[in-house]
């Protein structure tokens, strides 16, 4: 069945409850003939730990949002809650769902770490949005999945927003992956799916240091990948991270 604006397939995609971020930059990145259609995670947990903890147990549940729209896959926008949950028990839901629902099921998380599979990347440098302790899990997962996080630069500059991800803008991200610039690594993520990364990505496309990605793009990527039913190789990535496509977009905002 092909939908009128989405012949090359629907997402059906699960964002944090407050995130403004998530929406806006997915729909810069899909490319002509993909469309999404979105579910809010919902917490009333006053923590952003216990909220994230929340938004994991509750994929399952939340994806019920979508009832039977033709959804070819579906994805959670929210790398914290896989860092609490840990590699080993995020692998079993993601096999889990996309069982039950018969389509796959994709967190951002994962996608970038097939993103760093597929470009070989051990030594990677994050540019982090989180608190400390959120800071320590991300760590921990990406160790656990073979990776040396050999550089941690935080992106956050103030307090007292609405929240502490979600009203960082840009020029922050920016900011701070320059501090990554020319050192040896293998790739730079920068983390979090409420950071505005698109306009700090577009700006460093074709220096000479690592390549950068993000947990939005990497997983639109990865969501493409799948509804063309194709594994994850390094010469659809390039695409992305060379801007092919969504920069015309980005710029045209």
């Amino acid at each position: 069945m092909s939908l009128e604006y989405a012949p090359r397939g629907l997402v059906g995609m699960l964002t944090p409850q407050a995130n403004t971020t998530a929406e806006p930059e997915f729909n810069i990145l899909w490319p002509r003939g993909v469309a999404m259609i979105s579910g809010r995670l919902m917490s009333d947990k006053n923590l952003l730990n216990d909220r994230l903890v929340d938004y994991f147990d509750s994929y399952n549940q939340a994806l019920k949002q979508f009832a039977n729209a033709p959804i070819g896959v579906a994805a959670a926008a929210c790398t914290g809650a896989s860092y609490l949950a840990g590699r080993e028990r995020e692998a079993s839901v993601i096999a889990e769902i996309s069982s039950r629902r018969g389509h796959p099921f994709i967190t951002a998380a994962m996608a970038v770490a097939d993103a760093l599979r597929v470009l070989d990347a051990h030594r990677i440098g994050l540019v982090s949005p989180y608190s400390d302790d959120l800071d320590r899990a991300s760590v921990t997962y990406w160790q656990a999945h073979g990776f040396e996080v050999a550089e941690l630069v935080s992106a956050v500059t103030r307090s007292g927003t609405f929240h502490p991800i979600y009203s960082l803008d840009g020029s922050a991200a920016l900011a701070a992956l320059h501090t990554l610039y020319g050192k040896p690594l293998d790739a730079i993520v920068m983390l979090g799916t409420g950071m505005p990364t698109l306009r700090p990505i577009m700006e460093t496309i074709g220096w000479s240091g690592a390549p950068i990605m993000s947990s939005n793009l990497c997983l639109a990527w990865r969501v493409v990948q799948a509804l063309e039913r194709r594994s994850p190789d390094a010469s659809t990535l390039a695409s992305w991270l060379n801007g092919d496509g969504w920069v015309d977009r980005l710029r045209a905002c």
